[in-house]
């Protein structure tokens, strides 16, 4: 380019001075450089409604006349902001917020988290420690039978915690059977007592319950019982359990609500049943139990409960398990019928009546038939709702923040970020829009969350290949995709799936559920058979499936298996030993080490 003449040049200061007074946000910068496509990327939540659409791109000669001679070089509200350091510590400190206009008034904080539970945790104590003034709001409405918790959400109280408890409880007199023929002698009059187990269990809840509030006290965020509900977009009531009204203003706000379990909406089901939210702290032995559903929070009760040596039936209106591999959930269900689980399939309660009150009391149960008109009725003392949760987002004011929800279900959508479609408004945890409902990824998405929102952090959670396992009497694992779902993404043509039944030395001895384990992976030709669906249903499943979930999350394949050797003797060494494919039509019990 020629030299630029004075005149020439006070010309282009003039124009460059027009277009600074003239946009709220200016750009200017090069297509292609990294730094240029950085900021416009990372500030594109606070900057979508001017900066990508008023961005100048200006020959390099002209760039000696403004303030800075490299790019980006970034002007808002006529303030010279800088390069793409100074833009992006601007963006993270939130004083870009401030001059776009979106942050012009003081908030009380930069960051408000409606819900306690371990997502809503994990962010709020992130952002504190990255030096943002935080606050969390939760509040319980307690059950129809009048059961509420402490801090921390389902997971502690009412959910993973308390299960894995109870599950370890009934484990405890399986292996009391096996220790007999073990050789170990004692009496014959073995029973359980539900009250010493419960004290124990709440006991220990309770101390988390404690320590959480400790934590959040030391990361110095501001917790507050009570229920928040948006009067404006920036803006929350909060109603502590006096009815006491206070109101807080954020810059931010992270929903991590959670879910609170489906009632059947028949008569009687809020009178007389409860849920998995009132089960784990019932007073009293439950006794002759109806388990409703067939999600895995039904099937993990009924096998705990069964296990304690009560009489407990689960009615299956279609399938087990939906979601989850078919074959796994079918050969967890026959396993559970060899410990005494009766199932009742293929049929819907109609009506719930309570026969006699008391602790427990007696209900008369009647049911009709999916498949015909056949009506059944039955006795029970307690009736437990385990058919699905439903997202805690309806009754917190989303509609006066502009928040969109799925109104089917009350999810709501997000971007990859978490992002709902406002922009200074994002969501984790069980209330996300097809996404997983795991304790461990609500806590993932939340850490990330917050060094994404305050530490120029750009990684994101993946919600791929994430391990978890249903603790029935057998345990289930499994990490990446169900068999039905590979096929349909995959075809079964380009799949090859390697299978095997076994015994676990620890069963031989007292000869139980012989050859009743299984293992299956399921492997991608098109892509090395890489394993892309890894199912086990055995003991310790929680163990085993946490160690091939790091496995597959490096990528690993069939002959990467085949080449590890296995501990023995162990149930996960199956996995380095399997050669029989399910379309070979192949034997695939096993006898022998």
């Amino acid at each position: 380019m020629p030299p630029i003449e004075n005149e020439g040049l006070e010309q282009i200061r003039s124009k460059i001075k027009e277009l600074i007074d003239a946009n709220q946000v200016l750009v200017f910068s090069k297509s292609f450089c990294p730094f240029c496509v950085k900021v416009s990327e990372e500030t594109a939540s606070e900057t979508q409604s001017c900066l990508l659409k008023h961005t100048e791109r200006v020959p390099y000669p002209i760039r000696r006349l403004l303030l800075q001679k490299t790019v980006p070089n970034v002007f808002i509200n006529k303030k010279h902001i800088g390069g793409c350091d100074k833009t992006m510590k601007a963006h993270n400190d939130g004083v870009l917020q401030k001059l776009l206009g979106e942050g012009s008034e003081v908030f009380d904080y930069d960051l408000i988290v409606i819900g306690g539970g371990s997502g809503g945790l994990a962010c709020s104590k992130e952002a504190a420690a990255l030096g943002k003034k935080v606050m969390v709001l939760d509040y319980v409405v307690p059950t129809p039978k009048g059961t509420n918790w402490g801090l921390g959400g389902t997971c502690v109280n009412v959910g993973c915690i308390p299960k894995k408890l109870m599950h370890q409880t009934a484990l405890l007199g399986t292996a009391m059977e096996d220790a007999r023929k073990f050789g170990w002698e004692f009496s014959d009059q073995v029973t359980h007592n539900w009250e010493t187990m419960r004290t124990a269990v709440n006991n220990y809840i309770g101390s988390l319950n404690w320590g959480y509030r400790v934590s959040l006290r030391d990361k110095n965020v501001n917790y507050v019982n009570a229920y928040a509900e948006f009067v404006e977009p920036h803006k929350i009531k909060a109603t502590n359990k006096r009815g006491k009204e206070m109101f807080y203003t954020a810059a931010k706000f992270v929903l991590a609500t959670g879910e609170r379990p489906r009632y059947l909406g028949i008569p009687g089901d809020k009178e007389y049943c409860i849920t998995s939210d009132d089960l784990f702290s019932l007073p009293y032995c439950p006794g002759k139990t109806l388990v409703i559903g067939a999600s895995y929070v039904a099937l993990e009760c009924g096998g705990f409960l069964v296990g304690l040596g009560l009489d407990v039936t689960v009615m299956v209106r279609s399938i087990l398990l939906r979601g989850f591999d078919q074959d796994m959930a079918n050969r967890a269900g026959d396993c559970m019928e060899t410990h005494g689980v009766k199932f009742l399939r293929k049929f819907v309660p109609t009506k719930i009546e309570q026969l006699e009150a008391g602790t427990p009391g007696r209900l008369k149960v009647t049911a009709k038939s999916t498949e015909s008109d056949e009506i059944i009725e039955g006795e029970y003392n307690t009736v437990l709702i385990a058919v699905g949760r439903d997202a805690y987002t309806g009754k917190i004011g989303l509609d006066k923040a502009g928040v969109e929800v799925n109104a089917k279900n009350g999810k709501i959508p997000v971007n990859d970020e978490e992002q709902t479609n406002v922009p200074h408004i994002y969501a984790i945890g069980d209330i996300l829009e097809g996404k997983w409902e795991l304790t461990p990824v609500a806590v993932q998405a939340g850490k990330l969350l917050a060094r994404r929102l305050f530490a120029g952090a750009t990684l994101k959670c993946d919600y791929v290949n994430v391990p978890t396992t249903v603790f029935t009497p057998m345990e289930y694992g499994s990490c990446g995709y169900p068999e039905e779902k590979a096929v349909e993404i995959y075809g079964q043509e380009n799949l090859e799936i390697y299978h095997s039944l076994f015994w676990p030395l620890e069963f031989t001895v007292p000869g139980r559920d012989n050859n009743r384990c299984y293992a299956k992976i399921i492997c991608n030709n098109l892509d090395n058979e890489r394993v892309i669906g890894f199912h086990y249903l055995g003991p310790n499943a929680g163990e085993v499936t946490q160690g091939f979930g790091a496995a597959m999350k490096c990528g690993i394949t069939k002959d990467q298996l085949d080449n590890t050797i296995g501990i023995h003797p162990t149930c996960a060494e199956i996995f380095t030993t399997m050669e029989v494919t399910k379309s070979s039509g192949g034997d695939i019990t096993q006898s022998g080490c």
